[in-house]
């Protein structure tokens, strides 16, 4: 059981970068006071927040603004890009293809993902399939809340998490990162009917 908990974890490879990816979508407070930690200890100055669009795809909507400008205040990061990226599916992939793009717009070439523990794994696979070929270097930084690879089975909310971040882990592993992902493509995901 612990290795099934385990194995959703990335290794943590912190180490000085151009910039600070907050892995946000789940609205995880945690991520957030880590990625305060981070800059505060010089890991990284630069911090880039996707959040969910508003119908406008060229901002943010204003609840998902809200959200995360009340984490950041509370949690002291200093001077975020907060930028609008879709909900569409395949979600952590097209997340991820925005965020390459303003990566690499913004001239960045090594990152730390700082990412809720559970789903670190997932995260680390698809921003390194995405980055790479553009000579982003991803490093991981898990962020554990009260569930640990130890003690997640010891309730209810614990393995339903476990078993959502492992099945969205093989799916992405084995049917949409080699089947939809699109490297010739400015879009970069294929159509699923394709």
């Amino acid at each position: 059981m612990r290795a099934i908990g385990r194995g959703l974890v990335c290794a943590s490879s912190v180490a000085p970068s151009d910039a600070i990816v907050v892995d946000n979508f789940d609205y995880n407070y945690l991520v957030f006071e880590h990625t305060a930690e981070l800059q505060r200890s010089g890991i990284g100055t630069r911090i880039y927040v996707p959040a969910e669009a508003s119908r406008d795809p060229t901002r943010v909507g204003t609840v998902a603004r809200l959200i995360v400008e009340a984490m950041v205040r509370v949690a002291d990061v200093h001077d975020p890009e907060i930028f609008p990226v879709p909900e569409r599916e395949p979600i952590s992939l097209n997340v991820a293809l925005v965020v390459r793009d303003t990566l690499t717009r913004a001239g960045v070439h090594s990152v730390v993902l700082v990412t809720p523990a559970f789903r670190s794994r997932r995260a680390e696979l698809i921003y390194e399939r995405v980055l790479s070929p553009v000579g982003i270097t991803v490093g991981c930084a898990p962020v554990f809340g009260s569930r640990t690879p130890e003690t997640w089975r010891q309730s209810w909310h614990g393995v339903q998490e476990v078993t959502e971040q492992f099945l969205k882990l093989q799916y992405y592993r084995f049917y949409v990162l080699p089947f939809l992902l699109d490297d010739s493509s400015p879009h970069g995901v294929r159509s699923a009917a394709s």
